[in-house]
């Protein structure tokens, strides 16, 4: 039976005492070694596998430990606002918790399979008019008045319970790499990163990575186009060595596409913002890179089809199958 974060590192987190352990047994994701895109880039490239999480996210790392906080504070209900990931990860461990969720999305701005996940889990979603930032201020409007939990990364235990996957890289490879790159949207998670790795007293040079179309880009979950920490990743930028990098629409569909034609890694189109980012980063041949991938390519399919050729109808003859596949 898997075991869940809180249990691997409760004492590394601080949870009030005696608070239930609201899982569905997250972290633990896989360590990937990207051999073809290594040979491509120059360095040598990991894959932090985030999308093997129960909802498919890096959120359920967070939102196990801030739901249960929530539910050791006596909490109803928990709300956030969300362009998917967050909606999918607070309505799983709402209803694991036995709590409701009110889910707050931009009209139009979220990928299907996201906001499925938040309906079938029994989710109150409310579709707002106008961007995340807005519903972003609606939410923590109504945790101002206390009633309800607000569970975006604003909340420190979300941040928390991200940090996990920094002693994970640690535990995996013996030490930190050399450098880590990841998507930057609203900045939590890179916020996250830097706190886990500087706890552990050992920090990589950061490289958060962001579209250059924030507000517009197809790559929907770092569609934010004022990122809540951006003072946090600032700091993380500055204290590694690091720097923000910025990639185009196109950059991020080429670098999603050989993702999974090349290593089989099918993620979400914003995860591959920092493999995109690595082909001008001007690193030194044979760096270590950690590329974090943050979402599953099921919570995005529509984006296949953006992108991908359509299937090819033909006779249940094999001769016609061999002409067609060629």
């Amino acid at each position: 039976m898997g075991v869940g974060l809180i249990e691997r590192y409760r004492e590394r987190l601080p949870l009030a005492p005696g608070a239930p352990a609201v899982s569905l047994g997250e972290g633990s994701t896989p360590l990937l070694h990207a051999p073809r895109l290594s040979a491509a880039l120059g360095v040598e490239l990991w894959l932090k596998w985030e999308g093997a999480n129960p909802t498919g996210s890096f959120k359920d790392r967070g939102m196990c430990v801030a739901v249960s906080q929530a539910l050791a504070e006596g909490a109803n209900a928990v709300i956030c606002a969300s362009t998917g990931n967050t909606a999918a990860s607070a309505s799983a461990y709402a209803a694991r918790a036995g709590l409701k969720a009110i889910v707050l999305e931009p009209a139009g701005a979220v990928a299907l399979g996201k906001l499925a996940q938040a309906r079938a889990a029994g989710a109150t979603v409310l579709e707002v008019r106008g961007s995340f930032d807005e519903a972003l201020a609606a939410a923590r409007e109504l945790a101002r008045r206390g009633t309800h939990v607000l569970v975006n990364s604003v909340n420190p235990f979300r941040i928390e319970g991200q940090k996990t996957a920094a002693f994970e890289l640690v535990e995996e490879l013996g030490g930190p790499p050399e450098v880590l790159a990841l998507p930057y949207g609203g900045g939590g998670n890179t916020t996250a990163y830097f706190q886990g790795f500087s706890e552990l007293g050992t920090v990589p040079r950061f490289l958060p990575c962001q579209a250059a179309e924030r507000a517009t880009t197809r790559a929907s979950a770092i569609r934010i186009s004022e990122p809540v920490h951006a003072r946090e990743v600032a700091e993380a930028v500055a204290g590694s060595g690091g720097e923000v990098l910025t990639v185009t629409d196109a950059q991020i569909v080429a670098a999603w596409q050989a993702l999974a034609h090349e290593e089989g890694v099918f993620c979400e189109p914003a995860s591959a913002a920092p493999v995109a980012a690595l082909h001008h980063a001007g690193l030194a041949p044979g760096t270590q890179v950690v590329c974090v991938l943050t979402g599953h390519g099921l919570k995005d399919a529509e984006a296949v089809d953006r992108t991908a050729p359509p299937p090819v109808t033909v006779d249940a003859d094999p001769d016609a199958i061999a002409a067609a596949a060629q």
